[in-house]
């Protein structure tokens, strides 16, 4: 089985105070985008399940994408396997890795909502995207959005998704970083930074408007991350990038997630062609990248 799954981006990232579990509440605005990593399945019948990555995009420093047990694919397989109640199940699993890594665009994640999908069907799981999600929601926040992709709203810690009404489409430029940004510190960052956070953030009714309307120019102006000091904080190199974008035209900008990767919406694909050349010539980030979106969640192809 061949499956693709693509890149999320947030639109909106609202963070509350930590909740006697540990996790944040979050209330997030999710898009998935057409950069997509690529999984070949392949069967076998001993209860082995391997992993091997094909890196196409540069790792930032300090950064690996596991070839282990600890790979989230593996754990997606392994967790649908226990499901299915049987151990003579395996898999080798190919990953073509084009998301950028560490970069905040969910990329382990969506490696995960893919080995779901491919195991699902190469083993005759017969599970619909429906009946996959709370393995989803066991693996990660973001990987119950990835199997169906579009627009959508999440809650409790990103892991609860309903669809968003939204026309049209949007076209993004992503300005990578040399070096990741741990998940971890920057929540912590934010903890520092942001002690009276609200118990329950809630989606901006702006943002929501805008993608109703189909209205790009109110969607740049609604873009919002509550991790966006954070960030900043750890990594203040970032500002200079967000500027670079915003001063060359930029509808909005923001950081992915819990960063470090920036996304700048354009107002057209020539118009993201004028931002990703303003990004590259300032060479503030490791890669400049072209995308656009809605699209659909893990696929087979």
């Amino acid at each position: 089985m061949t499956v693709r799954v693509p890149a999320k981006i947030n639109l909106c990232l609202g963070v509350g105070r930590p909740r006697p579990d540990g996790f944040h509440p979050l209330a997030t605005v999710y898009q998935a985008v057409d950069l997509h990593d690529e999984l070949r399945i392949t069967a076998r019948d001993d209860g082995e399940i391997t992993v091997a990555v094909h890196t196409e995009v540069a790792l930032p420093e300090g950064s690996v994408v596991p070839e282990s047990d600890d790979n989230l694919a593996v754990r997606a397989a392994r967790l649908l396997r226990k499901h299915l109640g049987d151990e003579s199940l395996g898999a080798d699993i190919v990953i073509r890795k084009v998301i950028p890594v560490a970069g905040g665009m969910a990329g382990g994640s969506a490696d995960a909502a893919a080995a779901l999908v491919g195991c699902n069907e190469l083993w005759g799981g017969g599970l619909s995207k429906l009946d996959l999600e709370p393995f989803a929601a066991e693996l990660g926040s973001d990987v119950p959005f990835l199997l169906h992709g579009g627009i959508a709203i999440g809650g409790g810690r990103g892991e609860t998704v309903s669809p968003v009404l939204a026309r049209g489409g949007y076209h993004w430029v992503f300005a990578t970083a040399a070096e990741g940004l741990s998940t971890a510190a920057v929540y912590a960052e934010f903890d520092r930074l942001a002690p009276d956070a609200p118990a329950e953030p809630e989606v901006p009714d702006a943002l929501l408007n805008a993608l109703r309307a189909g209205d790009a120019h109110a969607l740049g102006l609604a873009l919002s991350n509550d991790l966006t000091e954070a960030a900043l904080s750890l990594r203040p190199e970032l500002a200079d990038t967000l500027d670079v974008g915003l001063r060359a035209g930029a509808l909005g900008a923001i950081i992915s997630g819990s960063g470090p990767t920036t996304v700048f919406l354009a107002a057209s694909e020539q118009h993201a062609l004028d931002l990703a050349m303003a990004l590259t010539s300032a060479m503030n980030a490791a890669d400049v990248i072209q995308s656009h979106g809605p699209v659909s969640g893990a696929r087979l192809v």
